[in-house]
This record gives C-alpha cells, structure tokens and sequence, in this order.
C-alpha cells in the first residue's frame, strides 16, 4: 500500500532496463520514488506500476534549468528526499552518428553529449538537492559509473561485431567515479555518496561478444538488473552505515584478473 510519508527516492534513467530494477526495488522497500525519465520511456512503464509508489515526472535532463526542475518535483512530492541515484546514462541514438563507433570516427557531438548526461547531470543534481538531502536523516547518493571508468576496453572483444567502446563512455565514467570521491568529504557527515561500476550487462548482445565476455570474467557470465539492484538497495540501506567514498565493482571478477 502507497504511504506518502514514506522517505522519498529520485531516480534518473528510471524506465530503462537498469532503471527500472532499481526503481521496482525501491519501492518494494517501501520508500517512494520520483522516476526521472522521458516521455517515450514513462510511457513503457506506465502500466507496470500497479501498486508501486512510483510518480513519473517527465524531465529532459540535458536542459540548463534541469536541476531546479526535480527540486520542484521532490519539494511537491513533499517528505524528505532519502536518496538520489544518479543512473541516467547517454547510450547514443540514430540520429546521433559518431559515438558507438570506431575511435577515429567518434565526433566532439557525441563525445560532449556523453560528459553532459553522464558527468555533469549528476554534479549539477547533487549541488541543487544537497540542502534537502541535508536535511534527511541517512540520506544517500548513489551514482552508477561503468567498469570502463577504472579501466580502458580490450578492442578484441569487439573484432567482427557492430559493438564498440565509445571513449565518451569511459572518460565521462571515470569522472562520476572521481565526481563520488570528491562529494563524500563535502557533503559528510550528513550525506554519503558512493559509486556503483557495473561490468556488461546482459542484453541480447552479439553471441560472439557474450561468449567472450564469458570467458574473460571468472565468474563466466555478463552481469544482470539483479546483479546491480541489490547493491544499490544495500548502499542506501542503514546496513552500508560506515560506507562511503567508495567504488564497488559489480563485474563477476572482471577487474580481478
């Protein structure tokens, strides 16, 4: 049952595939969500919420006054802002050639477009909601990096598929990830902030890739929404109390090796 007293939850990207898990978990936690999203995505998901307590809002997040625009949603939500988790990641479209290519081929557009949703959408969030993070008692951010922001690619995974490694991807990773180091000691002691690095998920990718990818990861298999969710409930949880500053790897032991 819906309790608009529960704490409440921002989430960004929150009807893609990842997005959508970690809100589903959420909520199934009992706190409410604010799904941050556009309009395409609300509406998949529309139908699927049921009983969750979930509330779209339909924000375009590479806008200017963005930000402002999800303070306005969080203080009509009204309660207190538990956590934010800063999933929104720029994936690349058709109508935007240059990014999931070749590197030679990768365009200034793409790789610009890359560091404003996945580097600087997150800054600016966190600057705009810190005074009501403040304010909630075990409040938490949760940013959701890549792998590829601790480590470069291994083109050879890639060879004879129409897969690639976008360096936009990576470098606008690896600043979130250095982004959660630097918010841990100035937003502290009230806030904490940590990172989640994702390896591959799984999501019909070429065969040839996904084997691969199996045989280079020791626990032999590309990672799941479950895989990634469960880490993000346990961030936000009172169990992840002493925890932050951190990146944790969710990669089957890719880095490892």
């Amino acid at each position: 049952m819906r309790n608009d007293d529960a704490p409440l939850c921002v989430v960004t990207g929150a009807c893609g595939p990842l997005g959508w898990s970690i809100t589903q978990q959420l909520s199934a936690l009992g706190l409410r969500v604010l799904a941050i999203d556009l309009p395409k995505a609300i509406e998949r998901r529309e139908h699927e919420v049921g009983k969750m307590a979930v509330s779209f809002v339909d924000i375009d997040l590479t806008l200017p006054d963005s930000a402002n625009t999800v303070q306005v949603a969080v203080d009509a939500a009204g309660g207190s802002l538990r956590a934010l988790v800063n999933n929104a990641a720029f994936t690349g479209d058709a109508s935007l050639s240059g990014y999931a290519c070749a590197f030679e081929d990768q365009t200034d557009e793409a790789f610009d477009s890359a560091l404003t949703l996945n580097l600087a959408v997150p800054f600016r969030l966190v600057r705009r909601l810190a005074p009501s993070l403040r304010r909630s008692e075990g409040s938490v951010v949760v940013n959701i990096a890549s792998i590829f922001g601790l480590i470069g690619p291994d083109p050879r995974m890639y060879e004879g598929t129409s897969l690639s490694n976008p360096a936009g991807y990576a470098a606008s990773k690896g600043g979130l990830i250095q982004l959660t180091r630097y918010l841990s000691t100035v937003l502290a002691p009230e806030v904490r902030v940590n990172c989640l690095a994702p390896g591959g998920l799984f999501r019909g990718q070429d065969p040839v890739f996904v084997e691969r990818y199996g045989e280079r990861t020791p626990l032999r298999r590309m990672g799941n929404e479950q895989d990634v969710t469960q880490a993000v409930a346990w961030l936000i949880s009172g169990g992840s109390s002493y925890v932050t500053g951190q990146t944790i790897a969710i990669d089957g032991g890719w880095t490892a090796w």
